[in-house]
């Protein structure tokens, strides 16, 4: 027997005649210090976001093209990464097909074909959400075939679509609601802000590791 097979044996047997802890987990300890009145949520959500240089924005599901068009033209930004298989991504194309000029881009291809251009001449994104938490000011991702992981983590700007009513009280809550016990992501990300990084002298730098700069738009149900 190997020594990886005997390693592995004495974890399987280790805890034989042993008695099992009863689980007296208290769903209240990470709930009820992170619960909000259902009209407080946004609110906070928007003060914590932007209190770390995130701009957030509310908006509507009709209009939020021509306010997104209209942010990115303010930057002087022409190009756009998106995933144009989404819905979002094709309400967009269906916008700017009636007018204003900006090229989407596609992330359809193995980085290892574009990383160049995808390091050196995307300078935004714009990708889905799949919720925020109020708590603690962050947005929910998951990476998807769509819109993979570096669509939120190259460009310098990134853009995120959140609908207000998936804005969670904490995050107990989105795993519970949108029943993550079922179905674990490969990858999820937590996003508070733009990246930022402080050296040994405590300046605080944006884009180091990341998105120099964060836009939310927060999508009203109608």
């Amino acid at each position: 027997m190997s020594a990886r097979d005997n390693i592995l044996a004495k974890l399987r047997h280790s805890l034989q005649g042993t008695t099992p802890l009863a689980d007296h987990y208290d769903e209240a300890l990470v709930t009820e210090p992170w619960t909000y009145a259902t009209s407080e949520r946004l609110a906070r959500l928007k003060t914590l976001m932007e209190a770390v240089h995130t701009e957030v924005h509310v908006t509507q599901a009709a209009t939020w093209p021509a306010l997104l068009t209209e942010l990115l033209a303010q930057r002087s930004i022409s190009s756009l990464l998106v995933a144009p298989g989404s819905e979002h991504g094709q309400q967009l194309a269906a916008y700017l097909g009636e007018g204003p000029s900006l090229q989407l881009k596609a992330y359809d291809r193995p980085v290892e074909q574009w990383k160049q251009e995808l390091f050196d001449n995307t300078p935004a994104s714009l990708t889905s959400t799949l919720g925020a938490i109020a708590a603690t000011g962050s947005l929910v991702l998951w990476p998807t075939r769509e819109e993979p992981r570096l669509m939120s983590l190259v460009p310098p700007l990134h853009v995120a679509l959140l609908k207000a009513s998936q804005v969670y009280d904490n995050f107990y809550s989105v795993q519970r609601q949108q029943g993550w016990a079922s179905g674990m992501p490969t990858n999820a990300l937590l996003i508070s802000g733009p990246s930022k990084t402080a050296d040994i002298e405590q300046v605080l730098a944006y884009g180091a590791h990341g998105p120099k700069d964060l836009i939310v738009l927060i999508v009203e149900d109608q």
